[in-house]
């Protein structure tokens, strides 16, 4: 589980890679992307299958990013998040933050083996402030049955 000392460190950095924004606005995906880019966030898109989304410029891969980014959030299905967390060695990026729904053992493994601080889990809508309601909401049951990072 995620401390909130990880997900602190991870949000207070403003040049993050988002790896699996989709062509379609509809995804939840790009509801992150679009809130963490209007409260200020520099975002990177990666998504090979486009070359651009949300009226960004898309990249194919974290390691083809113009530059260093801070950390990663990725939102894949999890078959697909250990190349990712490969990539992010390779690029030298220091955090990855796999989403609630794309988490997998073997890339959590692969982070911590290649030194790369990594949050397992949590939706970042719950801690990027300001948390709107049903992210509040949501924040306020995982800390009453205990599932809040601490």
């Amino acid at each position: 589980m995620p401390t909130m000392h990880d997900i602190d460190d991870f949000l207070s950095q403003k040049r993050i890679a988002f790896v699996g924004v989709s062509r379609d606005p509809k995804q939840f995906a790009n509801m992150v992307y679009r809130t963490l880019k209007q409260r200020g966030y520099q975002l990177y898109p990666v998504n090979p299958n486009t070359d651009q989304t949300e009226g960004d410029r898309c990249y194919p891969s974290v390691t083809q990013l113009p530059g260093l980014v801070d950390g990663a959030l990725v939102m894949l299905p999890p078959s697909a998040t250990t190349e990712v967390v490969r990539q992010c060695a390779e690029a030298s990026i220091p955090r990855v933050w796999l989403g609630l729904q794309s988490v997998s053992p073997e890339a959590v493994q692969l982070a911590r083996e290649k030194g790369i601080a990594v949050i397992d889990g949590a939706c970042p809508m719950m801690f990027a402030e300001p948390v709107g309601f049903g992210h509040r909401c949501h924040r306020f049951i995982l800390k009453l049955t205990g599932s809040l990072p601490k």
